[in-house]
């Protein structure tokens, strides 16, 4: 009972700020500290938990954690007990460690000796936590400065790579970075070097300068592309830093794979952003060579490449129809029969973007690029988020009137195939939900209907979903009959009726009873059309 109360406050400080303010009111911290002194180890874990929680919240302060010594002791003594009190306990201490007197506090209590050695932790957060303990006032300013002019070459590459791969998933660093000492600016003289042509006078020193020039300006575009991973203002920060883009579009012809594999990373950071995919991106025409970097790389870049051009593809990106007409579906089509699976994903997640609001031409190409074994193939993949993406392409394929009854006469045998399959298959809420989302719209095409209205099998799919005991199928189930019983469309009476004959009228009585408002609404709106 004790633990689950703890896991309930736990998720109660999820909330709102004013929830933790609540909880905090309540004393919840000492309560939660005294249950760690239980012998069992799940409650423990539950206190942990719910303490981590409460602490990340930017309300509590974190002199609450040092007000009795013996907490610290205590929680050092409960890093090893397992891997969840290692990442709880770890997590407390990183969101608790600001200034010099909790620096002082958790050195004194033994903090270097017990967590260094969890650095090596197979944990990912557990690692990660640990870097945050000891990075967020020491260090940081101290390889931002490392990155300056005066220091050594080798210096500033290894200050600028430390500190890309520290700040990498932290947003709060990433700010506090971008900020120091004018980083952006200073990253910027990486691509300065050498400086001058006259000191190159023989091979060797050359040799030795271009092995350095790569290295800085590897270094720099993983610096940035780690800076400008979430935040929107640090990437216009960044993009408005002289001649970065010119720079980004250079790197990804060099000779030097890892500086191309650098500058393609910094370029999907930077295509997170939608004010610049229609600025920036557009004025640089930056799409050109990075189909280009697509025609032929190895996986690596691939990977980071076919991201980028999935973000090029959302249909407010002004580089849209220029990579269409570049040959892009041939070549994503070719990545989703890749042996990688984050190329597979990547190669149906863009022509998913692709098909979205698109015209019926290029929803053809690609049904007519990809070929519908290939899509049953796609359908079939062990991966669940490349059948989801797949039946996205499905959903954006099949939207609009014209265009369903277009695709559903060339392609509709095995796109009704392909549905049944999955509504048949050992599969999750989720991907039932996206197939049954398509067959409403397939039942929204004027001679499409058809499909589904001489198909007894899927017809009585949609009634057992209506059924189901998960809200969200019987709402896509409901979709489906109400797009089939409309009555403002030729046919909706024998439609109706054969629906009616079916027991489909008993069941939405049933749900217009519903507590569920949703269904309760779409199935009294339904039951109008039979009686209008």
């Amino acid at each position: 009972m004790r633990t689950e109360c703890a896991v309930v406050l736990g998720s109660l400080a999820m909330g709102t700020e004013n929830n933790v303010k609540s909880l905090l009111d309540c004393h919840i911290i000492p309560a939660l500290l005294q249950g760690l002194l239980s012998p069992d180890l799940k409650f423990i874990e539950a206190c942990l938990r719910c303490l981590r929680t409460v602490f990340i919240s930017p309300v509590t302060p974190e002199d609450l954690l040092y007000t009795d010594a013996a907490v610290i002791s205590h929680l050092m003594a409960l890093l090893s007990r397992s891997r969840y009190t290692q990442e709880y306990i770890c997590q407390i201490f990183s969101h608790c460690c600001k200034g010099p007197d909790h620096q002082t506090s958790l050195f004194n209590h033994g903090a270097v000796q017990n967590i260094a050695h969890l650095l090596v932790s197979t944990s990912y957060k557990v690692r990660h936590q640990n870097y945050s303990v000891f990075h967020h006032d020491q260090t940081l300013p101290c390889l931002v400065r490392m990155c300056s002019k005066e220091r050594l070459l080798e210096e500033r590459v290894e200050g600028a790579e430390t500190l890309a791969y520290l700040i990498e998933t932290d947003v709060e660093l990433q700010r506090i970075a971008s900020i120091t000492d004018h980083l952006i600016v200073m990253l910027a003289d990486y691509f300065k070097y050498p400086s001058s042509v006259s000191a190159i006078t023989d091979i060797k020193r050359l040799d030795h300068d271009l092995k350095h020039a790569h290295e800085l300006r590897q270094a720099a575009f993983k610096l940035y592309a780690s800076l400008g991973a979430n935040d929107e203002d640090i990437r216009k920060k960044i993009i408005e830093t002289e001649n970065m883009m010119d720079r980004i579009v250079n790197g990804l012809s060099e000779s030097s794979i890892k500086v191309r594999l650098a500058a393609v990373r910094c370029l999907h950071s930077l295509s997170r952003s939608v004010q610049q995919l229609r600025t920036s991106f557009q004025d640089h025409a930056v799409w050109k060579p990075l189909m280009k970097v697509l025609q032929n790389a190895p996986n690596e870049i691939l990977i980071v490449a076919s991201s980028t051009l999935c973000n090029l593809l959302l249909e407010f990106s002004p580089s849209k129809e220029p990579i269409l007409e570049s040959g892009a579906i041939e070549l994503l089509c070719s990545l989703t029969q890749s042996e990688n699976l984050a190329l597979r994903v990547n190669g149906i997640w863009a022509l998913m973007n692709m098909a979205f609001q698109a015209e019926q031409k290029i929803k053809s190409d690609i049904l007519r690029s990809l070929s519908t074994e290939q899509l049953f193939q796609l359908l079939s993949d062990s991966d669940v988020n490349v059948l989801m993406k797949t039946l996205g392409l499905l959903r954006n394929l099949l939207s609009t009137r014209p265009h369903i009854d277009h695709i559903m006469s060339t392609h509709g045998k095995q796109i009704m195939q392909a549905v049944t399959l999955i509504l048949e298959g050992e599969h999750n809420i989720e991907v039932k939900e996206q197939t049954l989302c398509i067959l409403a719209n397939i039942a929204d095409g004027t001679t499409a209907k058809e499909l589904i209205m001489t198909n007894d099998d899927i017809l009585q799919k949609i009634k057992y979903y209506m059924s189901h005991s998960n809200a969200k199928l019987q709402l896509a189930a409901m979709f489906c009959i109400s797009n089939l019983i409309w009555n403002e469309e030729e046919g909706s009476q024998e439609r109706q009726d054969k629906l009616r004959d079916m027991g489909i009228v008993d069941i939405l009585h049933k749900l217009s009873q519903s507590s569920d408002p949703n269904l309760c609404d779409k199935a009294k709106t339904a039951l109008q059309q039979y009686l209008a």
